[in-house]
C-alpha cells in the first residue's frame, strides 16, 4: 500500500509518499515568514499553508512517479487548529477525489513512530523521547497505538526553552540551530546552568530559562559561545537522565528519540553512547515536522484496516497516550 502523507500542523508545509519498500518521497517547505516575529504567528501559517500546499504535494506525487496512491493519511491534530484545517481538507478532498481510504493521524504519533521508517527500526516495546518546541515527552510504545506517558515537562517544552533562550541571546528563530551551532565552539563548562529536577521523571526548563536571562543581564557575562554550549549541555544532561532512569524502571533498553530537538548534535552524540541502550536516531530530516512520518503512521493503521470518514474534524488538543 503506498501512502500520501500530510503534515500543516504548524510552520512545515510537507507531503511526502511511504509504500511497502520505504520512502518514496518526502518534500518540505519550512515558512520563513515568522523569523522577524521570533516566533510562528498562527494566522500567517495558516496562509502560508494555503499558498504552498498544492506545490508541495505535486511535487511529492512527481518525485514518487506520478502515480496517485492507494490512501491518503493527513495530520489530524494537535496543532494550529487552521494550519491543521488546511492540510486535513486537502487529505480529504484528495481521498474523496480519488476514492481512496483516508484517515487523520496524531502528530506525535508520527513523531514517536518515526524511527520506524529506518532501515534499523526499534521492535516494540521501546521508549520514545518526543522532543521539540512544543512537547517533550518520554512514552512506552507497547505497540500500534498502546503508549503509556512516563514523564512530561512541567511547564516550557526543551525546543520552546531553546527558541527563548536564542531570543535572550539576540540570535533569532527559530533558536535550536542557532544554539546548536554556537555551542560547537564553546566550553560546556562555562557557566554553572542548574539541571532541574522537580521529582519524578518529569522535567521542568522554566527555572533553566530564567538562569540563562540572569547570567545574560549579570556583568560576569560569558561568550556567546560558551553560553550556548553551557545551556545545551544542562538541557541533554536533564533529557538523558530521565531517559537512563526510565529504562532502569521499565526495562526496556530500546530508545527512540524523536521530534526537533532530536536533530541536536549534542543530543544526538551522547545519547548514541548511552550504555547498555540500543538507542534509535531518526535522520535529522525526519526529526522536524515532515509529512514522511505521517505517511508512515497513517499507512501502518491503515494496513490494520482502520478507515476514517471524512466529516471528521481537526483536534488541535488531542492526548497520544
Amino acid at each position: 500500500m503506498r501512502v500520501l502523507g500530510i503534515e500543516t500542523s504548524c510552520d512545515e508545509t510537507a507531503a511526502a509518499i511511504v509504500g511497502p519498500d520505504g520512502i518514496e518521497s518526502d518534500v518540505v517547505h519550512t515558512q520563513e515568514v515568522h523569523a522577524r516575529f521570533g516566533g510562528v504567528v498562527p494566522e500567517l501559517a495558516s496562509r502560508a499553508h494555503v499558498e504552498k500546499l498544492g506545490v508541495v504535494v505535486r511535487a511529492a506525487l512527481e518525485q514518487a512517479g506520478g502515480a496517485p496512491p492507494d490512501a491518503v493519511a493527513a495530520t489530524a491534530g494537535p496543532g494550529l487548529i487552521g494550519a491543521v484545517l488546511v492540510g486535513l481538507s486537502w487529505g480529504k478532498a484528495l481521498a474523496a477525489g480519488w476514492a481512496v481510504p483516508f484517515v487523520g493521524v496524531h502528530h506525535l504519533e508520527g513523531h514517536l513512530l518515526s524511527a520506524l521508517l529506518e532501515p534499523s527500526a526499534p521492535d516494540f516495546p521501546f521508549l520514545g523521547l518526543v522532543v521539540s518546541g512544543g512537547h517533550t515527552t518520554l512514552y512506552l510504545a507497547r505497540g500500534l497505538g498502546d503508549y503509556q506517558v512516563l514523564a512530561q515537562t512541567v511547564d516550557d517544552a526543551a525546543g520552546e526553552a531553546f527558541d527563548k533562550s536564542a531570543r535572550l541571546l539576540g540570535l533569532g528563530y527559530p533558536g535550536g540551530p542557532r544554539i546548536d551551532a554556537l555551542a560547537a565552539h564553546g566550553d560546556p563548562r562555562a557557566v554553572s546552568f542548574p539541571r532541574p529536577a522537580p521529582g519524578g521523571l518529569d522535567w521542568s526548563f522554566s527555572g533553566l530559562k530564567t538562569a540563562v536571562r540572569t547570567h545574560v543581564l549579570s556583568s560576569s557575562r560569558a561568550s556567546d559561545e560558551d553560553v550556548c554550549a553551557s545551556f545545551q549541555a544542562a538541557v541533554v544532561d536533564c533529557l538523558l537522565d530521565r531517559v537512563q532512569r526510565a529504562a532502569e524502571q521499565t526495562g526496556v533498553r530500546r530508545v527512540a528519540l524523536c521530534g526537533g530537538v532530536a536533530a541536536n548534535r549534542e543530543l544526538r552524540e551522547r545519547a548514541a553512547a548511552l550504555p547498555k541502550l540500543q538507542v534509535y536516531l531518526p535522520a535529522r530530516s525526519r526529526c522536524t515536522d515532515n509529512a514522511a512520518m505521517i505517511a508512515g503512521a497513517g499507512r501502518l493503521r491503515l494496513l490494520r484496516g482502520e478507515r476514517h470518514d471524512l466529516d471528521g474534524v481537526a483536534r488541535p488538543s488531542w492526548g497520544l497516550a
